[in-house]
């Protein structure tokens, strides 16, 4: 018998085919490639897991606790909140300075964080951890607090895993933009062969009757996938805040920033030696925004006050959903400068996703709805880590165990 002559033939997996047509030749051929690109696509979706898994879950830990920090302080600390009356009745940072300064004549308030009518004012100290909580219609100081607690300490290893300098956050960006090319090489994973409608069971829902190492499998492929969305968004918005490339290179693709407007030191009120009195300032500025420039929350703002020898103010309102607007002012004329932002609603594109990252990446942008949304999958990414390390070790423990050949007994040989 002759042998069947084709063109050429490939390997796949443990068989391989003969082309015996150039159309069969090609279609082989690319069956060959899909393989070894899936394989490569798991390699990578492994080892680069098994690389960034401790990074991923103590962001995903710490993320869970941060997301309802402002919530649990205002029913844990009875000093946040005060009774609500109306604006009017609110004293201005003049008097609020003065009130810190009787019980606290050695120290320096550099800034005032009105919060709204039922909240606390928040006083900074200059070179200092100590923060102040005035009560707004007295002037009453009800608490001094040392803002290093514990979502302080979540804070710090969110951003840079408690290690000081710029090698932390390199770890956590860098751990950040390995963990959405994981996130996305899951998805490849996930993608069932056929869809069928066993295939699409399995890919949406959790068998909760089957073996435990089944149910692990499930909850890293079905739950991994219910967190895709939220969790590239979370990893996407945090690397803008990680590399200055990466936000560059966002801007871009959406348009650009607009540029800002100099302010040229040529006007006489910005050069003029006599400056005014800071406090007389810090009154003038908050009462402007609050009655002139605030659009949303107008009683929250946040003064600067200002140093001698400070020829521009700032001041930051329309704090809402994890977004603000920021301000300066000149500190004669107490005019608005051309360098200070506009109303979120009348930015572009790229302004836009550059003043609502931090919301996005937070999940302050929607209110509770999208805390509660984001915490969820915050906690599915913790578990990913260590659901997909237990899939890993199933898989080694199976192949050592195929791996090994029963040696047969001599009485067995004998016999």
């Amino acid at each position: 018998m002759s042998k069947k002559r084709g063109i050429g033939s490939f390997p796949f997996g443990r068989f391989s085919f003969l082309c015996t047509t150039k159309a069969n030749c090609h279609y082989t051929g690319l069956l060959y490639m899909k393989s070894v690109l899936l394989k490569i696509n798991a390699w990578l979706h492994l080892w680069l897991g098994l690389v960034s898994g401790i990074i991923v879950f103590i962001l995903s830990i710490t993320a869970c606790v941060l997301v309802f920090e402002h919530d649990i302080k205002d029913l844990v600390f009875n000093y946040i909140s005060v009774d609500e009356q109306t604006a009017d009745a609110q004293l201005p940072p003049s008097v609020i300075h003065q009130k810190i300064k009787e019980f606290y004549p050695d120290k320096e308030v550099s800034s005032l964080w009105y919060y709204g009518l039922d909240k606390s004012i928040k006083a900074s100290i200059d070179h200092s951890d100590t923060l102040l909580y005035v009560n707004p219609y007295t002037g009453q100081i009800l608490a001094e607090v040392d803002h290093e607690d514990i979502f302080h300490f979540m804070d710090e290893g969110h951003r840079h895993l408690w290690i000081e300098g710029k090698l932390g956050r390199q770890i956590v960006g860098w751990g950040t933009f390995v963990f959405f090319l994981v996130t996305l090489s899951g998805v490849i994973l996930w993608w069932p062969k056929r869809w069928t409608k066993r295939a699409a069971k399995q890919s949406f829902t959790i068998n909760w009757k089957a073996k435990l190492k089944r149910i692990n499998y499930d909850l890293h492929n079905v739950l991994g996938f219910y967190s895709l969305l939220l969790a590239l968004l979370m990893a996407l918005t945090g690397l803008i805040m990680a590399f200055p490339w990466m936000r560059k290179s966002v801007m871009w693709l959406s348009g650009g920033m607009p540029p800002r407007p100099k302010v040229e030191k040529v006007e006489p009120a910005l050069t003029d030696p006599v400056l005014q009195d800071a406090l007389v300032v810090a009154d003038k500025i908050w009462y402007k925004v609050r009655t002139e420039i605030a659009s949303l929350n107008k009683e929250a703002v946040i003064i600067h006050i200002p140093e001698e020898g400070e020829e521009m103010i700032y001041a930051c309102t329309d704090m809402h959903s994890g977004r603000w607007r920021d301000l300066r002012f000149d500190r004669n004329t107490i005019d608005l400068l051309p360098n200070s932002q506009k109303p979120v609603r009348e930015a572009g594109t790229a302004e836009w996703i550059s003043r609502s990252n931090y919301a996005l990446h937070t999940g302050f942008i929607g209110g509770m709805w999208t805390k509660i949304l984001y915490f969820i999958a915050s906690l599915i990414c913790a578990s990913l880590p260590i659901t997909g390390f237990y899939v890993w070790w199933g898989k080694k423990k199976k192949t050592k165990k195929k791996g090994k050949i029963r040696r047969p007994k001599v009485e067995e040989i004998c016999s």
